[in-house]
């Protein structure tokens, strides 16, 4: 520029042609293998393992998946620009009921819908730009996966660590197949429609109850994880500290109902004991009474989940038994099957104590039955006290109850286990909520489960060398249940024991087996086994993981546990698999509705009055802000995001305006806002490398003094270094957006003063900075622009992350209160090692307080350094 006349905000350039150069960039990412790594790195050479929850293949990606994808891809990108050698990977969860279901309604294979979607996806998250490590790619329908984890399940067996028994499941009449709870919908199946039963089938288990105490202990080193999913894993572990008691039937037999209890100190406050439908007592009053059977017909008819029997009305049927109390000599109370007691939970059995328990009192007022009051509430009479129609379930003093009396909970809780123990009536023991994981599926597209059934020789695993046990291609999906049932010749085989007819197991494995160990796979996917140990001490636990909070117990408990058990099998060498978690918000969009029902937001044109349809001009209601859904139609995908504006711009807007793990609200304000701030960072920086083509030499060296300007740009430059540094090392991602915007006004303020050469050299430096700074979240405008800057020079995706300068950082002046006798008169500026002497001459000459002491003896001075000055005066 002529002159060196100061450049203007305003100055055009042209503007930044993203689809141009964001695919230009990721070729030049991959032809330079920026982002491979080996199995076992260097020596020495420090490493992190960043991963967010690997998607299932639905075929489209949304926002939410981009703002999951985004996290990761910044923390990825910091950490290689720190030196750290990176493990970015990328798979799909690809097994499962949506795919099985494709195949039924739509008359494709399911490998076939999965793959293509799989295609699509990853499309566009190499549209985006993250920097993942293509080579280890895999999905978990692919038999190189899953054969290694069939390999995984027969090492548990081998370990005592999964095991083969009958148990209760929810059974759909119609498709001939177990559903999850939350596949019972109303007491009916979600596809079929037809009434659930409860029905008794084999099931193989992994035994994660041996690891219950481990799991729960383990939850206190994970101090690099929400507090809220620490929580949620405790209370679903859930250890509780009791008794088993036994009571005996009052019938003459030797017969007894074992009781799982919390609180032995109540059982003089006892009014009934209650059993579930499955119960064998409940069984065997079955067998001779036609109502108690038909009651337990109806139980069958609930489902299994606990939120459906405790929605349930609580209902029951007296079986006409009585059990003996074990502390009160003759005393008896009535034996009843309730639809509330779930067999799996505890023993199958109840002691109802209706005044301290909601749900029994609710039972015992409904059937007329006692209820005995027995803890007293602080500050109630006990000739008084009584229990209306809500329980009390607090602290209190044990009343009216033998040798309990007087007791708190606590104490009275050893006593009743000492007396329980002492005459044979019971145990103390811990429990736990936590049951073993029930893995068996009833459907095709899942991992088959390496068992071969023999008449003679029961159930015999399949030797490892004929692994994998693959999946057979020409199914049939026109017959209800599982297609492996109806193949005419896949599952018979002959028994690998003594050779006889046999027939393989036709269940597969429940698709949270497949995420509970994909991490592990991808320090060395292309291993014959499935870790290879020096891998996977490299790599393990993954330093930093990313995924949604709904995954806050199931998945998350199941690859803990996992973890354990390959360890125990010797795969892995840890026992946790994720050393740090970070779960991010929602990405929330406005609902909108027309006569119809719902309208996607592409279907809709804003108006000054409202909305209306695209295509009929027709009004539209516009509803709530609600999280994004398929069922509401207000998702937003990506691709046409990516079209219009960008990859970093839909990066950028996902990591701005809100903390990473709140929700986040999709706006077409905020969308362009952030395309405007890239198009404004591409003028910046285009004008300053315009400047340095045309500078002289002098201008490309380190200045020996800064003037005014300068040195504020440099403060600036190092003070965003170290802002920026703190915000990606502590996932406050929203403010280091934040301080990029206030870097780039002050490089903006920079260029309307005068361009001596210190300023030139200062602006070029922060020019250059910025565009470092700005590479873990817009790489390929980093990219673009830095090649603008220093032509032929190395990507922005492999250089260092900028070191803020501690002498750049230090205060050039620090402010100063001045009292006079206590209160404020004035302030002063001065420079952060100035003497005191210097100091307290300044306080005195600022105008108003030498106006304040003019005449007057200054008796004392009061100095705190780079704090206040006060001055005491006399007369």
């Amino acid at each position: 520029m002529a002159d060196h006349a100061p450049m203007s905000e305003n100055t055009e350039t042209t503007g930044y042609a993203f689809a141009e150069a964001e695919p230009r960039w990721q070729r030049a990412w991959a032809e330079a293998h920026l982002f491979d790594v080996p199995d076992v790195p260097a020596p020495g050479t420090p490493t992190y393992y960043v991963l967010e929850m690997f998607p299932y293949p639905s075929g489209q990606l949304h926002m939410g998946h981009v703002r999951n994808y985004t996290l990761g891809d910044v923390v990825a990108r910091y950490k290689r620009a720190r030196g750290f050698s990176v493990l970015h990977p990328m798979g799909w969860d690809a097994f499962g009921l949506p795919a099985e279901n494709a195949a039924r309604e739509r008359g494709v294979h399911p490998a076939e819908w999965t793959f293509a979607n799989i295609a699509t996806m990853r499309a566009t998250l190499q549209r985006l730009g993250f920097s993942l490590n293509w080579d280890r790619e895999f999905a978990t329908c692919e038999p190189r996966y899953y054969g290694l984890q069939q390999a995984l399940f027969l090492d548990m067996l081998a370990a005592g660590l999964a095991e083969r028994r009958e148990a209760y499941v929810n059974w759909d009449p119609v498709d001939h197949t177990v559903l999850a709870n939350e596949q019972v919908i109303d007491g009916r199946g979600w596809r079929s429609g037809a009434p659930v039963e409860k029905k008794k089938l084999s099931q193989w288990f992994l035994r994660i109850t041996d690891a219950a105490e481990s799991l729960l202990s383990g939850i206190d080193t994970l101090t690099r994880w929400p507090e809220r999913v620490r929580t949620m894993q405790a209370r679903w572990i859930g250890r509780s500290e009791g008794a088993k008691v036994q009571f005996a039937l009052a019938d003459g037999s030797d017969a007894r109902i074992e009781v799982f209890t919390t609180r032995p100190d109540t059982l003089f406050g006892m009014s009934f004991l209650a059993i579930a439908p499955e119960h064998p007592i409940a069984a065997r009053v079955a067998a001779s009474d036609a109502k108690a059977a038909a009651f337990i017909a109806e139980c069958a008819a609930l489902g299994t989940s606990e939120a459906a029997i405790e929605q349930a009305e609580k209902r029951g049927y007296d079986t006409g038994l009585r059990v003996a109390h074990p502390f009160i000599e003759g005393a008896t109370y009535p034996v009843w099957i309730a639809n509330f007691v779930l067999m799996e939970y505890g023993t199958g059995a109840i002691f109802g104590c209706p005044c301290g328990d909601q749900r029994d009192l609710d039972f015992a007022r409904k059937y007329g039955l006692d209820v005995p009051v027995v803890v007293l509430p602080p500050g109630e009479d006990a000739s008084s006290f009584g229990v209306g129609d809500t329980a009390y379930d607090g602290d209190g003093t044990l009343i009216r109850s033998g040798f309990l009396d007087g007791m708190d909970f606590a104490t009275g809780r050893r006593a009743a286990i000492e007396r329980l123990e002492s005459i044979g009536a019971g145990e103390g023991v811990v429990n736990w909520r936590l049951r073993d994981w029930g893995v068996s599926r009833q459907r095709y597209w899942g991992c088959p489960i390496p068992i071969i059934h023999c008449a003679a020789c029961g159930p015999v695993p399949v030797p490892h060398e004929q692994l994998p046990v693959e999946l057979p291609a020409d199914v049939r999906f026109d017959l209800p249940g599982n297609p492996l049932d109806h193949h005419p010749s896949w599952k018979h085989v002959a028994c690998p024991a003594c050779g006889a007819a046999a027939v393989r197991e036709t269940d597969t494995f429940d698709t949270f087996v497949d995420s509970s160990w994909y991490f592990a796979r991808f320090a060395s996917p292309h291993a014959p086994t499935p870790t290879d140990p020096d891998a996977a001490r490299a790599w393990l636990p993954v330093d930093q993981y990313v995924g949604g909070i709904e995954h806050a117990i199931l998945h998350l408990l199941y690859a803990r546990f996992f973890t354990r058990a390959m360890h125990r099998t010797g795969h892995v060498s840890v026992d946790e698999p994720f050393a740090g978690l970070f779960t991010q918000g929602m990405i929330h969009h406005e609902t909108y509705r027309d006569a119809s029902g719902w309208v996607a937001p592409d279907e809709i044109v804003r108006t000054a009055g409202g909305a209306t349809r695209r295509d009929s001009g027709a009004p539209v209601e516009i509803g709530r802000v609600e999280k994004m859904s398929k069922s509401k139609r207000n998702t937003i995908a990506p691709a046409p995001i990516i079209e219009r504006f960008g990859a970093d711009t839909a990066r950028l807007f996902v990591l701005s305006d809100s903390p990473p793990e709140r929700d986040l609200e999709w706006t077409e304000a905020g969308v362009t806002g952030a395309a405007r701030f890239g198009q404004r960072l591409w003028r910046l920086v285009g004008r300053i490398a315009e400047e340095a083509k045309a500078g002289d030499t002098q201008a490309a060296e380190v200045p020996e003094s800064y003037g005014e300007a300068a040195d504020t740009l440099m403060r600036a430059t190092h003070r965003t270094i170290a802002a920026l540094t703190e915000a990606l090392e502590t996932f406050t991602f929203n403010v280091g957006v934040a301080r990029l915007y206030e870097f780039a006004n002050a490089l903006a303020e920079a260029e309307r003063a005068e361009p001596t050469p210190d300023l030139v050299w200062a602006r070029r430096e922060a020019a250059r900075t910025l565009c470092l700074l700005i590479a873990p979240m817009m790489p390929h405008l980093a990219e673009e622009m830095l090649s603008r800057l220093e032509p032929g020079g190395a990507l922005a995706a492999s250089r260092a992350w900028p070191e803020a300068d501690p002498g750049w950082l230090a205060a050039r002046s620090v402010k100063l209160a001045v009292q006079v006798m206590g209160k404020l008169r004035g302030t002063i500026e001065v420079a952060p090692d100035a003497s005191e002497a210097d100091v307290l001459a300044l306080a005195e000459a600022e105008p108003n307080v030498a106006r304040l002491i003019e005449g007057r003896r200054v008796v004392k001075r009061i100095y705190v350094p780079n704090r206040i000055v006060n001055l005491v005066v006399a007369g």
